[in-house]
C-alpha cells in the first residue's frame, strides 16, 4: 500500500536529516579522534626524545667513571713514593671536579697519603674521616674479593652550617711488582656526576636526580621549571661495581600547539569536499556504465585477437611480476594462466641455476637500461622438465597517460629453429672432420713412410751399442773414460731422437683419431732444448748462427710437449731452409735464426689468463705476396720435395691450444713467425 504524497515526503525529509546528522556525529567524531591522536602522537614523540636524553646521560656517566678510573690507575703506576703520588693526584682532582678526596691507604686501611679537591676543601671538617670507614671498607672488601673496583653505597656526609651533600666512594687495589700495595680510594660527591659528567646542553631545560631503586632522591640538579604533575619521566639504572643507582630525568610536557586546530580545520574542507564529490559522483555514475558497455566490447575483441595468436605474449610491472599471459604462451611453458599472473622472480619457467643471471638481466632491462624492442636470446623451462630456447622481445608497456606502467614481451619458441641449425652444424663439423682426416692421414702416411724403418733402426743399433759398452768383459774396449763417456753420450742422444720420433708418429695418430693429448706445464727452456740438438747440426752445416732468447720472467705454458717440439722445429728449420748459402752475404751478419718467448698480454677475451709468445725470426728472402696469401693452404708448397702440410698442421696445433699462429716480415729482410701459448694457471699477467 503506497503512502500519501505528504507522508512519503515527510518520510523523505526525515530519513534525509537522519543521515546529515549521521554524517555530521561521524565528522565530528572523527575530528575530536583526531585531535585526542595528536596529542598522543606528540607526547610519544617528546617521550622518545627524553628517554634517548637520558641514555645519553647514563651513558656519559658511565664514561665519566670509566675514564677516572684509568686516570686513578695511571697515578699509582707513575709514582714511586708518597711525594710523586701526592703530585699525580693533585693534577688528577684539578681536572675532575667530581673528586673531592684521594687517598692512598695500606691493606689495614691505614692512611699513607692524601689529596683533597681545591675545589671543596672543607669537606670533612665537620666530622672525622673515620666516620666513613665502614663504607670504604666494605667498598674495598668487595674490590679485593673482586680483584677490580669496586663502588661504596651512598651516604650523606653532613657539613657546617647544616649544610651536607651525598657522596660515595671507590675503591681500587693496587699493585707493585705482583704483590699487593694497598688501595686507593676516590670520594665522589654525587652531584658532581650530574654537573661534570653530563654534556650542559644535553640536560639544559631538564630536571635530573640520581634516585636509589626505591625512589629514594640522592641528589637533583634542575635546570629548567619546577616539578608539576604534567611531566614527563624518563629512567636509566646506572649499574657500577659494588653498587647500582637510578638516573631520573624529567621535563614539563609542552603546551598544546596549533596542530590539533589545523587538523580540525582541515577535516571541516574535507568533508564539505565530501559532499561536493558526492553530487559529482551521482552524475559521473551514468557516464561511467556507458564507458564500461565500451571497455567491455573492446576488452572482448582484444582477447579474441590475442588468443589466435601463436606468439607468446608476456605482460611485467615496474616491479618484474607477471600480470598478464596469454594462451600461447601459457601453452609454450606447460603452465596455466593462474599459475602464471602474479609470480615474480625468479619466474617458475626460469631455468634454476640461471636464476641469478635473468634475475641481473631483468633488473637492467627494469632499470631502463637496454634499447626498447631489442630482442634476446633464453632459454625455458617447461613443467615436464624440458628446455627450450626462446626469443624475446620486449617494449615499454605505456598507459593513455603516456606513463610506463612495466613491460611487454613477445615471445617466439626457437626449438624447430634450433633444431635445423643443429642439423646444419652436424653435417658442417663431419665435412670439416672429413677434411681434417684426409689431411692428417697424408702427413701420416709420409711419416710413417720416412720415419718407421730408420727410427727402428736406430732404436737398435742405440741399445745394441749400449749393451756392448756397459757389458763387463775381461777384455774391455780400448777406449778410455773420456771417449768411453762421449760415446754414451751420442748414444743416448739417439735413442732419445728415435723415442722423440716415436712420440711425434704417435701424436699424429691421435689427431687422426680426433683423441685428447695429454696437456701438462711444461718450462719453456725445456721446449728450446729438445729441439737444439737438431737445429745446432742443420745450423753448422748451413753456417748459420743459432740465438736463443728466453725472458727471465717467462712461467711454463700448459701444451702437449710433443707437439709443440714439433711446431718449433717445423718452423725452425723452414727458416734455415730460406737462408741457403751466400743470401744474404755470410759477411753482413744476417744469417742469424732467433728464437725468443716472453710473457705477453692478450686482448680483452684473454685478459684472465697470461699467454707466452713464441717467435721464430730468420733472415732470408722473405716471402713474396703470392706465397703470403697462400702460406697455410694445405698441400701449397714452395719446396721441390715438400707436401704443403707442415705450416697447416703447425696452426691447427697452436690453435687446439688456444692460440694463434701467424706470420709477418722481418726487418732488414726474412721472416718472423709468432704463436702464442697459455702459460700456467696462478703466474701474474704482465704489467
Amino acid at each position: 500500500m503506497s503512502l500519501p504524497p505528504a507522508r512519503a515526503m515527510v518520510r523523505s525529509t526525515v530519513r534525509r536529516w537522519t543521515l546529515w546528522a549521521l554524517m555530521f556525529s561521524l565528522l565530528v567524531a572523527l575530528l575530536l579522534t583526531l585531535v585526542f591522536l595528536a596529542r598522543q602522537y606528540e607526547d610519544a614523540l617528546a617521550q622518545e626524545r627524553l628517554e634517548r636524553a637520558a641514555t645519553h646521560m647514563a651513558a656519559d656517566i658511565r664514561n665519566g667513571l670509566l675514564r677516572n678510573l684509568q686516570n686513578l690507575q695511571a697515578i699509582h703506576s707513575s709514582a714511586q713514593g708518597a711525594r710523586e703520588w701526592g703530585f699525580n693526584a693533585a693534577d688528577v682532582l684539578a681536572l675532575q671536579r667530581e673528586i673531592v678526596r684521594l687517598e692512598w691507604r695500606d691493606t689495614d686501611m691505614q692512611l699513607l697519603a692524601l689529596r683533597t679537591s681545591p675545589y671543596q676543601p672543607n669537606l670533612f671538617d665537620f666530622l672525622p674521616r673515620e666516620q666513613a670507614l665502614p663504607e670504604i671498607r666494605q667498598a674495598c672488601d668487595v674490590a679485593q674479593r673482586t680483584s677490580g673496583p669496586a663502588y661504596s653505597a651512598s651516604y650523606f656526609w653532613p657539613m657546617a652550617q647544616g649544610m651536607g651533600q651525598e657522596i660515595f666512594e671507590l675503591c681500587l687495589p693496587l699493585r707493585r711488582e705482583g704483590a699487593s700495595d694497598g688501595f686507593m680510594v676516590a670520594t665522589y660527591a654525587m652531584p658532581g656526576l650530574l654537573t661534570e659528567l653530563i654534556d650542559p646542553d644535553l640536560r639544559r631545560g631538564d630536571i635530573v636526580s640520581v634516585t636509589e631503586a626505591d625512589g629514594t632522591r640522592l641528589t637533583t640538579l634542575s635546570t629548567g621549571s619546577v616539578a608539576s604533575s604534567a611531566m614527563l619521566r624518563a629512567t636509566q639504572v646506572l649499574d657500577v661495581p659494588g653498587a647500582a643507582y637510578v638516573l631520573r630525568v624529567e621535563r614539563p610536557r609542552s603546551a598544546i600547539g596549533w596542530l590539533p586546530h589545523i587538523l580540525t580545520v582541515g577535516v571541516g574542507l574535507l568533508a564539505l569536499s565530501l559532499l561536493a564529490v558526492l553530487g559529482l559522483l551521482a552524475r559521473d555514475m551514468g557516464r561511467r556504465l556507458r564507458a564500461e558497455r565500451g571497455l567491455a566490447e573492446a576488452l572482448a575483441f582484444r582477447k579474441a585477437m590475442e588468443d589466435s595468436l601463436v606468439t607468446g605474449l608476456r605482460a611485467r610491472d615496474m616491479e618484474g611480476r607477471t600480470t598478464y599471459v596469454n594462451p600461447a604462451f601459457c601453452q609454450m611453458v606447460g603452465l596455466s594462466t593462474e599459475q602464471l599472473v602474479g609470480t615474480g622472480v625468479p619466474a617458475p619457467y626460469w631455468p634454476p641455476e640461471q636464476s641469478e643471471e635473468y634475475r641481473e638481466r631483468l633488473a637492467v632491462r627494469l632499470a631502463g637500461r637496454t634499447l626498447p624492442r631489442e630482442g634476446f636470446e633464453s632459454e625455458f623451462v617447461r613443467s615436464d622438465g624440458t628446455r627450450f630456447p626462446v626469443l624475446i622481445i620486449e617494449a615499454p608497456l605505456i598507459d593513455a597517460r603516456g606513463v610506463q606502467t612495466g613491460w611487454m614481451s613477445a615471445i617466439l619458441d626457437l626449438s624447430e629453429q634450433r633444431r635445423v641449425e643443429e642439423l646444419s652444424r652436424a653435417s658442417q663439423e663431419r665435412l670439416q672432420a672429413t677434411a681434417r682426416l684426409a689431411m692428417a692421414g697424408e702427413m701420416a702416411s709420409m711419416i710413417s713412410h720416412e720415419l718407421n724403418q730408420p727410427l727402428a733402426a736406430i732404436a737398435s743399433y742405440a741399445s745394441g751399442t749400449l749393451n756392448l759398452l756397459q757389458e763387463e768383459s775381461p777384455a774391455p774396449l780400448t777406449l778410455d773414460a773420456e771417449q768411453r763417456g762421449l760415446v754414451e753420450q751420442a748414444i743416448r742422444r739417439m735413442a732419445e731422437q728415435a723415442e722423440r720420433a716415436g712420440k711425434v708418429i704417435k701424436s699424429v695418430g691421435d689427431l687422426v683419431r680426433r683423441r685428447e693429448h695429454d696437456r701438462e706445464p711444461v718450462p719453456v727452456v725445456s721446449l728450446f732444448e729438445a729441439i737444439l740438438p737438431l737445429l745446432q747440426l742443420q745450423a753448422r752445416k748451413m753456417s748459420i748462427e743459432l740465438r736463443l732468447d728466453v725472458a727471465p720472467n717467462c712461467p711454463p705454458v700448459v701444451c702437449d710437449r710433443t707437439m709443440i717440439e714439433q711446431v718449433l722445429l717445423n718452423l725452425a728449420r723452414n727458416g734455415m731452409q730460406a737462408m741457403p748459402v751466400g743470401t744474404p752475404p755470410a759477411a753482413s751478419g744476417l744469417r742469424r735464426l732467433t728464437l725468443r718467448a716472453a710473457l705477453v698480454g692478450l686482448t680483452a677475451e684473454r685478459s684472465q689468463r697470461a699467454w707466452v709468445e713464441f717467435v721464430v725470426t730468420d733472415h732470408g728472402t722473405g716471402l713474396p705476396e703470392e706465397v703470403a696469401e697462400r702460406m697455410f693452404t694445405p698441400f701449397f708448397t714452395t719446396k721441390a720435395e715438400g707436401m704443403g702440410l707442415g705450416l697447416n698442421l703447425c696452426r691447427t696445433v697452436v690453435e687446439q691450444h688456444g692460440g694463434a699462429l701467424r706470420f709477418e716480415p722481418a726487418q732488414p729482410c726474412g721472416t718472423t713467425f709468432r704463436f702464442t701459448l697459455p702459460a700456467e694457471r696462478g703466474n701474474p699477467l704482465p704489467a
